[in-house]
């Protein structure tokens, strides 16, 4: 008798949910960033601490396609009077989830990073992973917004309240620097 309500219930359940929309296909989300931009980066000297205290830095990025847009490659560099970053990030589509993982390295430390995982809607690009900041774990929240043919914006944001609250820690602003011809 358990069983037999129970199947019924899962039937009722299952029947009544809503098909979900089809997935978007997203391969070609970051083609706006493909080619040479000029990059005005501040960053936030000690996150989670309380402190106020950013750095600027300025320079460029490369932002080359790989597997016909399922996948680029950045290589940033940017320097300033507190610092020199070389970063690199490989973004890569995944067609089944339809979703980007971000996957970034910092010159200095040499190896690959936690990657962001998200997509793009309505315009602005999200992306979330947890990872270790001063010793505990916490969120973190990647966003593309304000994306123009000439002009895009990039925050980075950490949580370690489960995402009540949000303390951008990295923000950088893009221009095209237009391509000979």
């Amino acid at each position: 008798m358990i069983r037999t309500i129970l199947t019924a219930a899962f039937a009722v359940a299952f029947v009544s949910q809503p098909a979900s929309a089809a997935l978007r296909d997203g391969s070609h989300d970051f083609d706006f960033e493909i080619g040479t931009w000029k990059t005005h980066l501040r960053v936030l000297q000690h996150p989670l601490t309380g402190s106020t205290k950013w750095i600027e830095l300025n320079g460029t990025s490369v932002v080359r396609k790989v597997w016909n847009g399922r996948a680029n490659l950045v290589e940033l560099e940017v320097d300033g009077p507190s610092g020199h970053i070389e970063g690199l990030s490989l973004r890569l589509y995944d067609p089944v989830a339809h979703q980007w993982s971000l996957n970034f390295a910092n010159a200095k430390v040499g190896s690959l990073g936690v990657p962001t995982v998200g997509e793009f809607k309505n315009g602005r690009g999200e992306f979330y992973d947890r990872e270790p900041v001063g010793g505990r774990m916490v969120l973190v929240r990647n966003v593309w917004s304000d994306m123009k043919a000439n002009s895009c914006h990039f925050e980075q944001a950490f949580s370690d309240d489960g995402g009540k609250t949000w303390e951008t820690n990295w923000i950088a602003d893009d221009t095209r620097i237009a391509e000979a011809r």
